[in-house]
């Protein structure tokens, strides 16, 4: 009998730290593009530079797994990389170039950016709790030296 009581508590024990664990962590869920060629290449090597922290968020755990997503926070902010061209943008359509990348906004999705003029489209959504601005500074430098024009 006693050995039977010494089990259920380590099973109860178990479980209530599962459950404790799966609380903490939230997977967050993004739709990976399909890049191929060289938006693919250049997608991949994107990912091995990015920043582990962006505006205060650090890199965390997604689904599917994707070497074209990267999401910091939970899912506050969410890139990918090699997406299309974004359907909403003109030909004449204004493009605002930060630290030499140029950022195409679409007013009625304020919080989608997305980087153009380069061999692959790296789309960034962006939430309310982060100042764009700061994080499309961050993310300059790897696009610049990862996706060439």
């Amino acid at each position: 009998m006693r050995r039977l009581s010494f089990v259920s508590g380590v099973v109860a024990v178990l479980a209530t730290m599962s459950a404790a664990l799966t609380g903490c962590s939230t997977t967050v869920h993004v739709d990976p593009p399909s890049p191929t060629g060289a938006a693919a290449e250049a997608c991949r090597r994107l990912g091995v530079v990015l920043p582990h922290a962006l505006d205060g968020a650090n890199r965390t755990m997604f689904e599917p797994a994707s070497s074209f997503v990267s999401v910091w926070g939970d899912g506050e902010i969410m890139l990918r990389c090699g997406v299309p061209r974004p359907a909403e943008m003109a030909p004449t359509a204004e493009v605002s170039d930060i630290n030499g990348v140029g950022w195409f906004s679409d007013p009625r999705r304020p919080l989608l950016f997305t980087a153009v003029n380069r061999v692959a489209y790296v789309e960034v959504t962006i939430s309310k709790k982060h100042v764009p601005g700061e994080v499309l500074v961050d993310l300059a430098d790897p696009i610049k030296k990862t996706i060439p024009e």
